[in-house]
């Protein structure tokens, strides 16, 4: 009688831990799944974001088809020589877009080599654009922009090379993290998914970093270049994808810490559970 009554206890623990293990395990593969999910949506935004040319925008009034202005315009902005002033003044006059990478102008497609005929209807134009070199990235930016002379702004300087640097790091830790995540399922354990977690927190404060950078240096430079009348200017919207990213990130990365955490915490208790 005794000993039914102790295979009766023992049959109701081993199905009640089964139960709760069960619920435990759909609790944390929901988390891990939903922290992919959002792990992978801000990596393609992140990429999407490196790879446009719509972090800031200008805005301008058409200007007139003028052979000779265009040529020069066009020929000083596309130099291996343009200095932050001469591009810069380019962008603000011809509806300008810059990115990471790349700095675009739109001008009217058709030239004349005579007078241009009166317009009565507006022109085609195209777009042109121009890479940023490693040596335009990583070079000194000037108190004076465009006078040589004038010093060096290093806080400039180092908020421009950031900008650019941190949107890599910030993409490299999530694939490295994405990785990591792979070898987790593989292995059938959560516990490994705690690395993943921290390198997408130090990816979205990269990405937060990256953003932080831009919008300090944008406001600087428009105070040493003064706008034009006329022109309006805003942030594109690859500059805001880089913006929902970075929470994205966040969000990743609390789930993952959250799951491996609480699952390798509640696997200590059932562990002793169960030999109790």
């Amino acid at each position: 009688m005794g000993g039914d009554r102790l295979e009766n206890k023992t049959s109701v623990s081993v199905a009640s831990w089964s139960s709760l293990n069960a619920r435990m395990d759909n609790r944390f593969a929901t988390a891990f799944v939903i922290a992919c999910v959002l792990s992978l949506i801000s990596t393609i935004y992140m990429a999407a974001s490196i790879g446009t040319d719509f972090w800031y925008e200008y805005r301008s009034p058409v200007q007139e088809n003028s052979s000779d202005l265009n040529k020069s315009i066009w020929t000083d902005f596309a130099s291996d020589e343009a200095d932050e002033k001469t591009y810069n003044d380019a962008l603000f006059r011809y509806n300008g877009t810059v990115g990471l990478w790349r700095r675009c102008i739109t001008i009217p497609q058709n030239t004349y080599w005579y007078s241009p005929p009166e317009r009565t209807e507006s022109f085609d134009t195209v777009t042109k654009c121009i890479s940023f070199t490693l040596n335009e990235q990583f070079e000194e930016k000037f108190v004076d922009p465009g006078n040589h002379n004038s010093g060096i702004d290093l806080l400039r300087t180092y908020l421009w090379r950031c900008q650019f640097l941190l949107p890599f790091v910030s993409l490299g830790l999530m694939c490295f993290g994405a990785l990591i995540g792979l070898c987790a399922c593989i292995c059938r354990s959560l516990y490994p998914t705690i690395a993943t977690g921290i390198l997408h927190l130090l990816a979205g404060l990269c990405t937060l970093g990256s953003v932080s950078c831009y919008v300090a240096g944008i406001e600087l430079l428009h105070q040493k270049l003064e706008l034009p009348e006329n022109v309006s200017c805003e942030f594109g919207w690859s500059f805001c994808l880089a913006c929902v990213s970075a929470p994205l990130q966040f969000m990743a990365s609390a789930l993952f810490i959250w799951a491996a955490h609480t699952n390798r915490k509640e696997y200590t208790l059932m562990k002793a559970y169960r030999v109790a």
